[in-house]
């Protein structure tokens, strides 16, 4: 452990455990409007107010939720004590910061939600399933307001890009304990992180620099490096855009996609449309080069190497590859970073307002992908990523952590997560790295949502179990939703059979028995990978 680790650790235990401490011993508050004189170190509470069962409304400047998470409704929630504060820890920061708090059913324990790409709204859409389940929850906006798609909030506001990176989530945890601590006369006896894309980045960076946080955390899709998903993100937007001809349509990328689902769906032993062996998947575009004239169904050579840049990521000039690219699956969700004029926005805006927002020539159509990539590296590491060899604090006092990612994430490569596991599988004691550790690869999910695969399955109630029993899941049931989601306006999808299939921790993959229902997920079972040629 560095010696930042050490000493985060060490404020971060006075600050939390010593203030919620306080505030544990008094009774339950008699009222939920007393919360509002609740006493905050770096803030205060601006409301505490009941809401009744099914009356809470979405404020109005909440904004949407972010990429691949679906809105979701709030007429099935009880009724709650919504405390609503703004933490100030220095002067440039203004975090806001809900908590919702069970009026009555609390199960004891606590969970904190995250956030999307540059965050810049609170994810209510997310808060509600686990206010129904009985848990306190809690989220926050991170320290800004906007569409959460740039970074222009961050220019010359350094500490609201430390708060986005690490301190808002922090502060909100300590609010949300001191606040259930305050309301239930005692804080939480398991707390939980669970949340995706962004709001896996978080978790990690969670288990980094304040591991006495959660006692588990699930992380999905989650965006780190932060620094290099910015370099991935220009690299494939670059590529469509490079020469005339290289962008592949949303039509052509579909039938890569059915090319990819033609050569790998059979691995797992069934045909069934999804590739459940995903890491066992080869494929080489130029099978689909163009012979005659071209259509929607083949490549012209321009496009063939289009696809393998991004399949292959970045190379140097020896041909070693320096940065990884998107898995053989991702082809359908690719177009939301393919098919614009320039990069995502998120990316590109990292590199023109952050990175080189002093350089008024800055051009991204000259962006250097081994000189610049390590320019981005530089500006953001230290507040953004999060290193598989930092997160030894959170395991040594029995931390758990539940790492996931849709293997058709066509906006984080699923590859980063996979990197990123194997690292920290290496970097713990054995016995740790059996127990507190599992990754889970989800065949045909996309991101965090979606997809033609198995999407749905429970990842707080998987890290609650894992942490209450200390037995670490192995099958994971998921099912895939009866009517997948569409575009938005687009006529709704034609609706899907029912079908469940386990997820496998990694590196096992689920199999096809030979035998029974193949919609059914008591067919399939774990097996590990094979050896080439068996």
């Amino acid at each position: 452990m560095d010696k930042f680790t050490r000493l985060a650790l060490r404020a971060g235990g006075i600050v939390s455990a010593g203030f919620v401490a306080a505030l544990a011993a008094p009774a339950a508050a008699a009222d939920c409007s007393d919360l509002a004189n609740l006493k905050l170190a770096d803030g205060k509470v601006t409301s505490a107010a009941r809401i009744e069962a099914g009356k809470f409304s979405l404020p109005q400047a909440a904004g949407g939720p972010p990429p691949g998470v679906l809105a979701a409704g709030f007429s099935k929630l009880p009724a709650f004590c919504r405390v609503q504060a703004t933490m100030t820890p220095t002067p440039d920061s203004d975090i806001k910061v809900e908590v919702w708090l069970p009026a009555s059913g609390w199960n004891g324990k606590f969970v904190t939600i995250g956030n999307g790409v540059w965050a810049g709204s609170i994810s209510y859409s997310q808060m509600g399933d686990p206010l129904t389940r009985g848990y306190a929850v809690a989220a926050t906006d991170t320290g800004h307001t906007g569409n959460g798609l740039t970074a222009d909030w961050a220019v010359g506001h350094p500490e609201k890009l430390v708060d986005f990176g690490y301190r808002a989530v922090h502060e909100t945890v300590v609010t949300g304990k001191a606040a259930v601590a305050a309301f239930y006369g005692a804080g939480p006896k398991l707390s939980f992180w669970d949340s995706c894309s962004t709001g896996g980045r978080q978790g990690l960076m969670e288990a980094y620099r304040f591991p006495a946080d959660f006692d588990a955390i699930s992380a999905m899709a989650p965006a780190n490096p932060m620094t290099e998903l910015m370099t991935q993100s220009m690299w494939v937007g670059w590529q469509p855009n490079r020469a005339p001809g290289a962008k592949l349509s949303p039509a052509k990328l579909a039938n890569v996609h059915a090319a990819v689902l033609g050569r790998c769906d059979k691995l797992d032993g069934l045909e069934d449309g999804l590739v459940m062996n995903p890491t066992a998947c080869t494929f080489d575009p130029a099978s689909m080069q163009c012979t005659g004239a071209e259509s929607d169904s083949c490549l012209t050579p321009v496009q063939v190497e289009t696809m393998r840049a991004i399949y292959d990521g970045i190379r140097d000039a020896n041909g070693k590859v320096v940065l990884g690219g998107w898995p053989y699956g991702a082809e359908m969700q690719l177009a939301a970073l393919t098919q614009g004029p320039a990069p995502f926005p998120v990316a590109l805006t990292y590199y023109s307002m952050l990175v080189f927002g002093d350089r008024q020539d800055w051009d991204w159509k000259s962006f250097g992908y081994i000189r610049d990539r390590q320019a981005g590296i530089d500006y953001g590491r230290e507040i953004l990523d999060v290193p598989p060899t930092g997160l030894d604090a959170y395991f040594a006092r029995g931390g758990k952590l539940l790492l996931s990612h849709g293997w058709n994430d066509g906006l984080i490569p699923a590859k980063n997560s996979l990197l990123f596991y194997t690292m920290l599988y290496h970097d713990l004691p054995q016995q740790q790295a059996q127990d507190q550790l599992r990754y889970y690869i989800v065949p045909g999910m996309e991101h965090c949502s979606g997809g033609e695969g198995v999407s749905q399955f429970d990842t707080l109630g998987t890290i609650d179990r894992w942490a209450t029993t200390g037995v670490a899941p192995y099958r994971i049931e998921a099912t895939r939703p009866t009517v997948g989601a569409g575009f938005p306006g687009a006529p709704p999808a034609p609706p899907r059979e029912p079908l469940s299939r386990p997820l496998c921790p990694y590196p096992l993959y689920a199999e096809y028995d030979g035998e029974g229902d193949t919609a059914l997920a008591s067919s399939f079972t774990c097996k590990p990978p094979r050896e080439p040629g068996a």
